[in-house]
């Protein structure tokens, strides 16, 4: 502490103001008298500042411990304070109930059905089942297709409880048109058994910038599709014939011979790879509204012409369910073997990854960040402070969110302002809104 006074003179003269404007010089054994009083006053002082700034310093040092750190949801939130053009308001989801929901549950893999929102689930008797039924059912939780489906006599299992049904009467139009009513039993005695084709699941699951090395089999679905022997995009399998990559990709290869093409799967070292292994390409099949222009509809379907083999290292992804909703916020994870810092020219030669929240396209589509160039058929993710992201070379690679044990492909790496810029997270195809046209290609195939 610095002790102040005011100086008069060639020497110091100390004067305190008394009775009006009249100032009288103090005497020398005063002036030692108020300088003893002025240092234990000031010591005291000096004691206090102390402790205020030690404890100031320690709620500094132990701030960051005792806090979370901040998501992208708070983060988001700043943004919507101070960004012109975005919404205080969240997006509207849609809010009408569904009119049924389905399940399949148990070793027996029984498929039940929640009847407009009632709180029961109703195991499904077989009279009126059929297997484009089950087809349908499947898709709509996300799965590509109908492995299996069976009657199973009630004899047959055992019930933990007592337990309503629900019996379709089918109805012209479709699976939400489906009349089903529930029931005390089952006339004959028979249930429904479903099996779909396997998906979403990381047998083996216990660089983008920012991101990390990834071992093998923690994204089975990941896949590398490669021209000759050099890397150009990311894909994701959903099947063993067909994996889904950016139209992008193959537009600006579109003069490139269908035998270069190689799609490899369960790959985590492109220095491993042999320039003829790879499943070959068969069709490459871009979305017919795909725009080169804003990258608007931007996926491609590839069918394989020789399957790929599943195993602990190589399997499908799941697709969104029907109506399901991710909202902002989500923590999703993108992989690729793309340009780990954005100075640099040349891809990973390891497989990356790194987890980024979604963000509302509100927030995306406001004049700070990318200006109304969003879509519907976009989504954006990442962090506004440029943390992590996607960039060259991770293009047409999976952007997956987890639901309980299940993974499902919410997006498709397509575009982005630079690689990891402050205010210009990843875009992303969003794959909800081809889930008819992904449905139908395959089926039409």
């Amino acid at each position: 502490m610095e002790v102040r006074y005011t100086e008069e003179g060639p020497g110091l003269g100390i004067f305190r103001t008394e009775l009006g404007d009249r100032r009288q010089p103090i005497s020398q054994s005063q002036r030692w008298c108020c300088l003893q009083r002025g240092c234990a006053v000031l010591g005291a002082l000096g004691l206090l500042a102390g402790a205020g700034v030690g404890s100031w310093l320690l709620v500094l040092y132990l701030w960051p411990v005792a806090s979370p750190p901040i998501s992208g949801t708070l983060q988001e939130e700043e943004m919507n304070l101070s960004c012109p053009g975005v919404s205080r308001e969240e997006e509207l989801l849609s809010s009408l109930p569904k009119t049924v929901s389905f399940r399949i549950m148990g070793e027996d893999l029984l498929l039940e059905v929640q009847i407009r929102a009632r709180p029961d689930w109703l195991l499904v008797c077989h009279e009126g089942w059929n297997p484009a039924l089950g087809m349908r059912i499947c898709q709509s939780l996300g799965h590509l297709r109908l492995a299996q489906h069976k009657a199973v006599n009630l004899s047959d299992i055992k019930l933990t409880r007592s337990r309503e049904f629900a019996q379709l009467s089918a109805r012209p139009g479709g699976l939400l048109q489906e009349a089903w009513q529930p029931s005390a039993s089952c006339p004959s005695g028979r249930i429904v058994s479903l099996k779909c084709s396997e998906c979403g699941a990381r047998p083996l699951a216990s660089r983008i910038v920012g991101g990390q090395a990834v071992a093998s089999g923690r994204w089975p679905w990941q896949a590398s599709v490669m021209l000759g022997s050099r890397h150009t995009c990311g894909a994701s399998v959903l099947a063993p014939h067909w994996v889904v990559t950016a139209a992008h990709c193959m537009y600006s290869f579109r003069l490139s011979r269908l035998s270069s093409w190689r799609v490899h799967a369960g790959l985590v070292s492109h220095s491993a790879v042999r320039q003829q292994q790879g499943a070959m390409v068969d069709k490459i099949i871009p979305h017919p509204l795909y725009s080169a222009q804003n990258h608007d509809y931007d996926v491609a379907l590839l069918q394989l012409r020789t399957p790929l083999n599943f195993s602990d290292t190589v399997g499908a992804v799941c697709l969104p369910a029907k109506e399901q909703q991710f909202p902002r916020g989500s923590q999703c994870w993108v992989s690729g073997w793309g340009h780990t810092d954005p100075s640099h020219t040349y891809s990973s030669d390891t497989l990356q990854d790194t987890v980024v929240p979604l963000l509302s396209t509100h927030l995306c589509n406001s004049s700070c960040v990318y200006s109304g160039a969003l879509t519907h058929r976009m989504l954006c993710a990442g962090y506004l402070d440029g943390r992590a992201d996607a960039c060259q070379g991770d293009s047409g690679g999976p952007l997956v969110c987890p639901s309980g044990d299940v993974w499902h492909l919410v997006g498709v790496v397509s575009w982005g302002r630079g690689c990891a810029e402050p205010n210009h997270p990843g875009v992303y195809a969003k794959v909800a809104e081809f889930l008819d046209w992904i449905h139908d290609t395959v089926q039409v195939r």
